[in-house]
């Protein structure tokens, strides 16, 4: 697909583009100013000097009432999740205290503040949202923003239908909204429904009562992203600028969002730089997304410098993130990878276990010839029933333990390797056999033999090279001619120097 718009090279540029339409918001026109300053010259208007002397009280108050709403909501929610599970005693406790607190705030803001404290219980939430529907809508009416919020909290939960049900129900209720058309943009977004995003995008700009804002805007952009349709998050960019809409930092952060999924690796530092430069700038958001994206990328030095602008917050809501970092440095070759690794490793949760990172780690630890370390993570691998499954990974192994000499070492993670299921390969057995027949130990090295026998390995050209580089070393002349004899018939030929 060609390309139909992109970020310019300049940040100047890009962010002349980007914030040009911020101007026609910022800057009222000449005649309007000069009207407002021309009566402010005439006759000073008393009623903002009298308005000033209240506003404080006024903001203070609903300062107030906003923070009462709020805890009477969070006494709901945690009596709610007490029982979550039982839909009979959830119904009771609703209509016990619900029907006060909804009728109490008419808006609406009691109910989607309460979705709001649900959202790691998404299914309590549309559940509390369904008994609103039924048991109160005759006394208090549904408001849009209830709607919305539900129909987002549906998304989340991959319930497109339901989403849709919803945006129908508050459409034939005449609620049409912006608000309501953006949920179910995200509902669709969530879930990668890319076409019926478009679609209800295309009818939110045929509705004669509601136009598409930045949150619009922003969600096509981040709904091309997670396609990696970068052309078309681009156009989606074009035309806001088009229509003098401001660009706000989910914006930016979005673009970014997309870059990095696309692995455009230039693009997304573009885009930072134009923010960094400009009046939008970047923010903890921002920060994640470009740790995440330099982690990927393999930038160690930046990925390291932006590491330092969200360290604060990075344990707490990025431990993916760490994941990605400690992905990085095992795959670079910075000489103190280890020690930073292992500070990184020290930020995950233990109950946070993750079988790719475990085997990353297994692997690391190998090449670095840190064998208790390496043997560390062996075992919690055993323990946690992780199975390994790539032969560059049981190389790694093997090879650790042959450069330390190790070879009962060897043999027991061999065993154990067998019986949890890991990947089996030739070369474990014949780094068995050349170890021990480093060290004369001819009779265990040919009881390796019959251990390739147990696993259905059959003996190779390589195998029989082994076995006379040992014979010839321990002057087992009679086992020598028994292994010449064998390659013979096997077809290998005898050696120019048999």
């Amino acid at each position: 697909m060609k390309r139909v718009w992109r970020i310019p090279e300049g940040s100047q540029m890009g962010e002349a583009i980007l914030g040009r339409s911020c101007e026609h918001y910022t800057k009222p026109p000449p005649s309007i100013a000069r009207g407002v300053a021309g009566e402010a010259h005439s006759s000073p208007p008393a009623w903002p000097q009298v308005f000033a002397l209240f506003a404080d009280r006024w903001s203070h108050a609903d300062s107030l009432v906003k923070q009462d709403m709020k805890e009477r909501v969070s006494h709901l929610k945690d009596e709610l999740l007490t029982y979550s599970g039982d839909a009979g005693k959830i119904e009771e406790i609703l209509a016990d205290r619900g029907v006060s607190l909804f009728r109490r705030y008419a808006d609406g803001s009691a109910v989607v503040e309460l979705l709001n404290q649900l959202k790691s219980s998404p299914r309590l939430a549309l559940q509390a949202f369904d008994w609103r529907r039924r048991k109160l809508d005759y006394w208090t009416p549904m408001k849009a923003e209830e709607y919305s919020k539900a129909i987002v909290v549906a998304g989340r939960l991959k319930n497109v239908d339901l989403a849709a049900e919803l945006f129908k129900e508050a459409s034939n209720k005449q609620l049409k909204s912006t608000s309501l058309y953006n949920a179910l943009m995200s509902a669709y977004m969530f879930n990668g429904l890319a076409g019926k995003c478009q679609s209800v995008f295309r009818d939110l700009k045929r509705e004669a009562t509601c136009t598409p804002t930045i949150v619009t805007y922003n969600i096509l952009i981040s709904v091309f992203g997670r396609l990696m349709l970068t052309d078309h998050m681009e156009a989606t960019l074009r035309e806001i600028n088009d229509l003098n809409i401001c660009p706000n930092i989910s914006t930016y952060n979005s673009l970014i969002a997309g870059y990095i999924t696309a692995w455009m690796w230039n693009d997304m530092e573009k885009t930072y730089r134009i923010m960094k430069a400009g009046s939008i700038k970047p923010d903890l958001a921002t920060h994640l997304l470009m740790l995440r994206g330099y982690a990927n990328y393999g930038k160690l030095d930046k990925m390291e410098e932006v590491y330092e602008l969200a360290k604060g917050h990075v344990d707490q809501y990025g431990i993916p993130l760490i994941r990605s970092m400690i992905c990085a440095y095992s795959k670079s070759s910075d000489v103190n990878k280890v020690q930073k690794i292992e500070e990184l490793m020290r930020l995950i949760p233990k109950d946070d276990y993750r079988p790719w990172l475990n085997v990353i780690l297994i692997r690391l630890y190998a090449k670095e010839d840190l064998l208790d370390e390496m043997e560390n993570s062996i075992n919690e691998a055993f323990e946690r029933n992780t199975s390994v499954t790539r032969v560059g990974v049981m190389r790694c192994i093997i090879s650790s333990y042959f450069r330390n000499n190790s070879v009962d070492k060897l043999a027991n993670f061999v065993s154990r390797a067998e019986c949890a299921g890991w990947k089996i390969c030739r070369s474990l057995y014949h780094c068995k056999m050349v170890m021990y027949a480093s060290q004369r130990r001819l009779i265990e090295m040919e009881r390796v033999l019959n251990e390739m026998d147990n696993v259905n390995l059959d003996i190779s050209k390589k195998t029989f090279w082994i076995l006379l580089k040992a014979y010839t070393t321990c002057g087992e002349k009679d086992k020598l001619h028994q292994v010449l004899g064998m390659m013979c018939k096997h077809g290998y030929g005898i050696p120019m120097n048999g």
